[in-house]
């Protein structure tokens, strides 16, 4: 696709606070969302991706109020997901000020819940989130999971990216389950075959770890590169990030 390149923090927000840690395990505080979210906007940064990783009823209250507060101070766009079951929940979210959507485990349950975003809001608000394993299971060999990553489904995770393109997702967040927070790389072999099927952008997540990794998940096929420990951590800038793309001879934003 012949856009410029987004760079996208992403915070994974539980009970009001950033956490991080390595395959989903082991979660740790990285500091508070808003805060944060100002920091990566003043870097530079293209979006703002929150994920609601515990999504229970008890902290819903929690996250509507860091969408706002984060709304009322970051002026580029704000993808939200974690526990997002109806369009009631989407209106809501839009309505504190959230840009876009991104759904994972209700779309999977209901995959009717895509269709029904994007004819009510437009898809370009549906994002539809994959958490994707290596599987021997699937005939690509990647399944798709949920429950961050500790549920395998029964689902091959790119015939799940084709079916919700087809009932209107304008997006795909395609995390590596395998990769997340190793630091090691994006799974290039993911984004590629993501990219060979995809007529949305594709966002690639999970596993960067130095400057050097971003560009060639974007050589892969990667319209968007999302980033989280390396953020958090004061390991990188978005400006990092940027630089490093510009010289390997990548347009962005």
């Amino acid at each position: 696709m012949d856009v410029l390149v987004r760079v996208i923090p992403c915070l994974d927000v539980a009970a009001g606070r950033v956490v991080k840690g390595v395959n989903f395990q082991g979660l740790r505080d990285a500091g508070d969302p808003v805060e944060l979210a100002r920091k990566y906007y003043e870097q530079g940064a293209d979006e703002i991706t929150f994920l609601d990783v515990t999504a229970t009823v008890e902290d819903r209250s929690t996250m509507y109020e860091t969408v706002t507060a984060t709304a009322e101070q970051v002026f580029i766009p704000l993808t939200v997901g974690g526990g997002v079951r109806s369009v009631d929940d989407v209106a809501r979210l839009l309505g504190h000020g959230a840009d876009k959507i991104g759904v994972n485990s209700a779309a999977i349950a209901r995959p009717e819940l895509i269709g029904e975003i994007a004819d009510r809001f437009g898809a370009q608000v549906c994002v539809l989130s994959l958490d994707v394993k290596r599987s021997p299971r699937t005939p690509s060999g990647f399944v798709v999971t949920t429950h961050g990553g500790r549920t395998e489904t029964d689902r091959d995770a790119l015939e799940w990216a084709r079916e919700a393109i087809e009932r209107g997702a304008g997006e795909l967040l395609v995390n590596s389950i395998d990769a997340d927070g190793t630091k090691e790389g994006f799974d290039l072999e993911l984004v590629r075959a993501m990219r060979d099927l995809s007529r949305v952008p594709v966002i690639a997540s999970g596993g960067a770890g130095a400057v050097e990794h971003f560009a060639p998940a974007v050589e892969a096929g990667a319209d968007a590169v999302l980033a989280a420990s390396v953020f958090h951590m004061g390991e990188l800038t978005v400006g990092d990030v940027k630089g490093a793309l510009r010289g390997a001879g990548i347009e962005v934003r």
